[in-house]
């Protein structure tokens, strides 16, 4: 009932604060009056804003500037925060479907924002400052709006201006602020603007100024801890990104059920079926299912299955897979023994576009390319089911790692991925997966793995066995160790 009336009366409050001094110059009040009066009406407005009700403690606010479908760890925090009672205000823009989990739970509620375009035409920073400012707005509206939550716990980047905004709502409020730092904004700026322009310079001091006015502060890694430290003050807490429960080896039946599901969209999934009984067996380019004995077998001489996902950002150039994949056609055409290869990346992105023509542009017999975006239920269950993953995200400040890599050694499968300053804190080379300079290196690698990817006791199946003995904490365990705490902590 406490929440209700401030909603009500909040906004009320807010509107009365201007008509104040117009009330006084129309009845040639005494100034003083005019200013006590204002003091008192704002007074009344911080009041109303820091209106707490029994279950405030319980309340916290997830804030995403970005599509909360394409952000799993936040979904993560969402259903951790939840698994212990609070009640969740999910913030974030719809693009995509979120996991079931968070559409399902009674204790997570989503609030869809929609992404600002800015003015177009004219300069283009006038159309970025235009942004940030409705964005700015935008946001405060949102937060101000919601009942009162303990916390706000929010994703950067992007943090411009949703650090600000949620910052400002939190001193209004009485809230705390919790940032859980994935890279830094500005870096990411620096992709395309380079490192000096004005607006990448300005990014950086906003999220070393208002970095430092968080009550708490999360990070993807031990470098970044150290970083922020040493570069900007700031103490935060190393938060793994660990795999969800979803994420695990994929059972030959079920298998079997997707490649059957995905093939009606990919036809490179189908098979002739010159070799099988069509009234008999159902079957894919991988699997076979008999239907009279209800039994799922791999097919042999089945092709390899390549995985890797992307958002098709400039930290990511997949120009070194696609040549490293014509070097495998050169290799298969010079009589090497390998396997015919189907790879699939999945994802959403601003260049998707640009690698698609280029995709479209090679002429390979050997090795096939798909682009799916797949449903949130279907990644891991194909993660789970394929031979080898490949990872090509190079951190734009060198100090975060990729989600990818944690959902593939999840479903405890090898990885390929390209070399950078703190991989080492994720990929063991040699043990779980192997690392690469360049597009000859990773061509040599799929040679080498891919050469006797059936056998259990190749590489890739030694890789798998000490990806199944090192699994460390889940997501959970990890989360109630180290941001548990936090959220009973001033």
């Amino acid at each position: 009932m406490a929440a209700d009336f401030c909603s009500v009366a909040l906004p009320a409050a807010l509107a009365l604060i201007p008509l104040v001094p117009v009330v006084f110059f129309a009845a040639d009040w005494d100034c003083w009056w005019l200013l006590v009066s204002t003091a008192l009406a704002g007074l009344l407005a911080v009041l109303l804003l820091r209106w707490r009700s029994d279950g405030t403690e319980r309340r916290v606010c997830v804030l995403v500037l970005g599509d909360i479908g394409r952000s799993p760890r936040m979904q993560y925090h969402a259903l951790a925060l939840s698994k212990h009672g609070y009640r969740v205000t999910l913030v974030g823009f719809l693009d995509s479907k979120p996991h079931k989990d968070v559409l399902s739970d009674e204790r997570i509620h989503i609030i869809a924002i929609t992404e600002v375009k800015g003015i177009r035409g004219g300069p283009k920073i006038l159309t970025y400052v235009t942004k940030v400012l409705v964005q700015f707005v935008q946001l405060l509206v949102v937060l101000l709006r919601m009942k009162l939550q303990a916390q706000i716990l929010m994703q950067n980047p992007p943090g411009l201006p949703g650090i600000a905004a949620a910052w400002l709502v939190c001193v209004l409020r009485g809230s705390r602020l919790v940032i859980d730092w994935h890279n830094y904004g500005f870096t990411i700026m620096a992709l395309s603007l380079g490192k000096t322009h004005l607006l990448v310079r300005l990014a950086k001091w906003y999220e070393h100024v208002f970095g430092t006015l968080a009550t708490h502060n999360l990070c993807v890694t031990n470098a970044m801890k150290d970083d922020l430290h040493q570069n900007w003050g700031i103490k935060a807490t190393t938060l793994y990104d660990r795999p969800a429960t979803i994420f695990r080896e994929t059972p030959l039946k079920a298998r079997h059920e997707l490649f059957v599901r995905l093939s009606r969209p990919l036809p490179v999934l189908q098979c002739s079926r010159e070799d099988d009984d069509v009234e008999a067996v159902e079957a894919t380019v991988f699997s076979v299912r008999d239907l009279a004995k209800d039994t799922v077998t791999l097919r042999p001489g089945r092709p390899a299955l390549l995985m890797s996902s992307t958002s098709w950002t400039k930290d990511e150039d997949f120009s070194i897979l696609l040549q490293a994949l014509q070097e495998y056609e050169g290799f298969i055409q010079g009589g090497a023994s390998l396997p015919a290869l189907i790879c699939i990346i999945t994802g959403k992105g601003p260049q998707k576009e640009h690698y698609m023509k280029t995709i479209d542009s090679l002429s390979l017999k050997h090795v096939k390319i798909c682009t799916p975006w797949l449903e949130a239920e279907d990644y891991p269950v194909l993660l789970g089911s394929a031979d080898l993953g490949v990872c090509l995200h190079k951190s734009s400040s060198s100090l975060d790692l990729p989600m990818k890599v944690v959902d593939m050694f999840g479903c405890c499968l090898p990885v390929c991925a390209i070399n950078y300053k703190c991989l080492h804190e994720l990929v063991k080379h040699e043990d779980n997966g192997l690392i690469f300079r360049d597009a000859q290196q990773l061509a040599e690698q799929l040679k080498s793995l891919l050469s006797e990817f059936t056998n259990s006791d190749g590489r890739l199946g030694v890789f798998r066995r000490n990806l199944r003995a090192s699994r460390g904490q889940c997501w959970d365990d990890n989360w109630d160790q180290n941001v548990l705490p936090l959220m009973f902590s001033s």
